[in-house]
């Protein structure tokens, strides 16, 4: 299976278990990994036969910006599902970065990764 990777795209959202979180919302960074079989695409330089990779990172932007969710395993189920709905995409892999966590302690960034492919 080959792969289209999109890395850092950045959307505010407003999930969380908190209140400040649900009110102030935060960003939130996802980088995805789309395996799909790219040679119908590359012999007929057509994209219609493989994932329009603009589109999908459109519609993770609308995903983490929009119904806020309490976990963000919720928010990586919800993008994978609507990238598994593109026709050419067999398997995804989500990665949430929460770098804004409620964390009472140094840190860098909290993650999410699921990976999950078609029944």
């Amino acid at each position: 299976m080959d792969r289209v990777a999109l890395r850092g795209l950045r959307a505010r959202g407003h999930h969380g278990v908190f209140p400040q979180e649900r009110e102030e919302g935060q960003t939130f960074v996802v980088d995805l990994v789309l395996g799909l079989d790219t040679r119908p695409a590359a012999a007929a330089d057509d994209l219609t036969k493989t994932v329009h990779y603009g589109v999908v990172a459109e519609q993770v932007v609308e995903v983490v910006e929009g119904e806020p969710v309490d976990l963000i395993e919720t928010l990586a189920e919800r993008i994978a599902e609507r990238c598994l709905e593109h026709e050419a995409v067999r398997e995804v892999e989500v990665v949430v970065h929460k770098p804004e966590a409620p964390i009472t302690v140094p840190f860098d960034d909290v993650t999410i990764t699921i990976t999950r492919s078609r029944a």
